[in-house]
């Protein structure tokens, strides 16, 4: 075969290559099916948390949560919805919004449709059984998505969430340092900086996505993530940002 055209076969693949690895892994990418990353206003801030419940820290995080008023989107593992069924039917009641995050928090990428299906299925189950309702939001664990779970969540009847903003708090890392690293939504309120475009034309405001659980460890330290909303959430109200639900978001 000319080396000519041999160089080009194979720049075509590893181009193809490179823009199927970025559909799966970039959360803002729509190669795999529409995902949600950003909210529909500058002046709405969705604050979202995965991995959970987690009975230690969970109840301390809502009990914050309403202090400030504040609502969020809860993506949840279904192994520890069946260990937790109370704390996730408080989670309902207390005007949370609750989402799958899969049953055993697997890398997507790498199971089969079948087993994705299965995944999905073991999270909403036992959160319809609590709180009387089906998820309505998805998010993939570590954000990963396959070309076909976009079909599969919709079958199901979910949209699929991802985020503008991960601050890093899946690892016990200090106060400060997370801190800092969520400076930017406060940024983008202060400068009114657009996170973008795409719903309509219009601005969109930020995502972000946290932990309050740690799918490896039931009962996971996310003092940091306290620690670091007790200090945020006032200063994002006193920005004039909104708490929204995914919900309300898009």
């Amino acid at each position: 075969m000319d080396p000519w055209l041999i160089g080009e076969v194979s720049a075509v693949v590893a181009g193809v290559a490179g823009v199927t690895a970025l559909g799966a892994v970039h959360p803002r990418a729509q190669i795999f099916g529409p995902t949600v990353c950003r909210t529909n206003r500058p002046d709405k801030l969705a604050l979202t948390f995965d991995d959970g419940p987690n009975p230690t820290v969970t109840p301390q995080l809502l009990d914050l949560l309403a202090r400030h008023n504040a609502k969020a989107t809860f993506f949840l593992v279904g192994k520890y919805v069946r260990d937790s069924p109370g704390l996730v039917k408080e989670m309902a009641q207390c005007g949370h919004l609750l989402g799958n995050h899969t049953d055993t928090h697997p890398n997507l990428i790498f199971c089969g449709s079948q087993k994705t299906r299965n995944e999905l299925l073991r999270c909403s189950e036992p959160l319809a059984e609590i709180t009387g309702e089906k998820p309505r939001w998805f998010r993939p664990p570590f954000g990963f998505r396959s070309p076909w779970l976009s079909g599969i969540v919709q079958q199901q009847n979910m949209r699929t969430a991802t985020w503008t903003l991960i601050p890093g708090d899946w690892r016990v890392v200090p106060t400060e340092k997370l801190i800092h690293n969520l400076n930017p939504i406060a940024e983008h309120a202060r400068r009114k900086v657009p996170m973008g475009t795409g719903y309509g034309g219009g601005w969109a405001g930020d995502i972000v996505c946290l932990h309050d659980g740690d799918y490896a460890r039931p009962s996971a330290d996310r003092m940091h993530t306290l620690k670091a909303l007790e200090y945020w959430l006032p200063r994002w109200r006193d920005l004039g940002l909104e708490f929204v639900t995914m919900d309300q978001s898009a």
